[in-house]
């Protein structure tokens, strides 16, 4: 019988996750192609902070190395963007032009980092913290400038600074909230973090508004509301990610704050599932790793046609990876009547 094809878009952790799962359930079901937008094979995303503090490597990193697909027979385009779908002929198109038919189709495009809309965010020097080549640009601006900024007090933020702390810069996080991490830490807790970094050598702009990055050549400065400039050569935007649903709407797939799936990971076109932090199930959506795994044991089952599991939703944790400081973070913390 001729084996179905199965496409997946997205490289990362979710997706190809998903991928290892269905394989140990129904190892010759699909033929399957798998186009990422980053020049690599799948890497672990959540050790992007050690490679910036030198603790790790990119090798060291590496999850699935383009052997891996090669030994499981997968088809893998590294460096091309699907830039359309045509449900219609049940077919992706990359950037370049290549084409993949499907039976079906897993969507994990994950998440773009939030750019806070404010003028000199497009000057060299303005990096986001999201992916191998941002930890490349900020490791290269170490070793020839001094002072870095990062935007953003929460768990990605406080992990960049830590690092770039490491690689000798003076570093200075603004954040707009009064403590740091305040999705995951009481006021009493986010003063200790907050005085243990400070005694490590981070400063911090609490309940401060970033007013504009500054600059001609490259970055030179951060303004913020009051007028206060902080000097800056580099400036790290760490205020957030948002699902990355735009390939996703152009292809008429219904989406809300993500590609909304049901407790199967299917979205309402039943021959397309999706998983990871491009999802949006029961009216939520993950940025962290357990959740995004959860989803894709699930996904798998269903795309082997076991259909025995449903995915109703994460309880999540939260982890920082700064060497020294032992931080977890689960359930619910803010006061209220309970």
């Amino acid at each position: 019988m001729m084996k179905e094809k199965l496409v997946l878009i997205g490289n990362g952790m979710a997706g190809v996750r998903t991928l290892e799962a269905l394989l140990k359930l129904e190892p010759d079901m699909y033929d399957i192609t798998v186009f990422g937008a980053e020049p690599y094979g799948n890497y672990n995303r959540i050790m992007l902070s050690q490679v910036l503090t030198g603790e790790k490597d990119i090798d060291e990193i590496m999850l699935n190395n383009e052997d891996w697909y090669k030994d499981n027979g997968i088809t893998l385009h590294t460096d091309s963007e699907v830039v359309s779908i045509n449900r219609q002929k049940r077919c992706v198109t990359s950037a370049d032009g290549t084409e993949a038919s499907y039976d079906r189709l897993l969507m994990a495009t994950g998440s773009n980092p939030i750019i806070i809309p404010i003028p000199g965010t497009n000057l060299p020097g303005v990096v986001a913290f999201r992916n191998i080549h941002d930890v490349e640009s900020m490791l290269e601006t170490s070793t020839a400038y001094k002072k870095a900024v990062v935007i953003g007090g929460g768990l990605l933020g406080l992990e960049a600074a830590d690092g770039l702390l490491k690689q000798g810069m003076e570093v200075t996080v603004i954040h707009l909230a009064d403590n740091l991490m305040e999705c995951q830490l009481d006021v009493p807790a986010a003063a200790l973090l907050k005085r243990s970094l400070e005694e490590r050598g981070l400063s911090f702009e609490m309940a401060s508004c970033t007013k504009a990055i500054l600059g001609s050549e490259r970055v030179t400065a951060v303004q913020l509301s009051d007028d206060r400039e902080i000097p800056a050569d580099l400036v790290v935007m760490a205020t957030g990610i948002r699902p990355n649903i735009e390939l996703a709407k152009n292809a008429g797939l219904h989406c809300e704050q993500g590609i909304v799936v049901n407790d199967s990971l299917q979205t309402f076109d039943p021959r397309v599932y999706a998983v990871g932090e491009c999802v949006q199930h029961r009216g939520q959506s993950y940025g962290l790793v357990a959740p995004l795994f959860d989803q894709a044991k699930v996904a798998a089952n269903h795309l082997a046609r076991f259909g025995s599991m449903r995915y109703t939703g994460s309880i999540t944790s939260t982890k920082l990876k700064v060497s020294g400081i032992d931080l977890f973070s689960a359930g619910y913390f803010s006061d209220d009547e309970n």
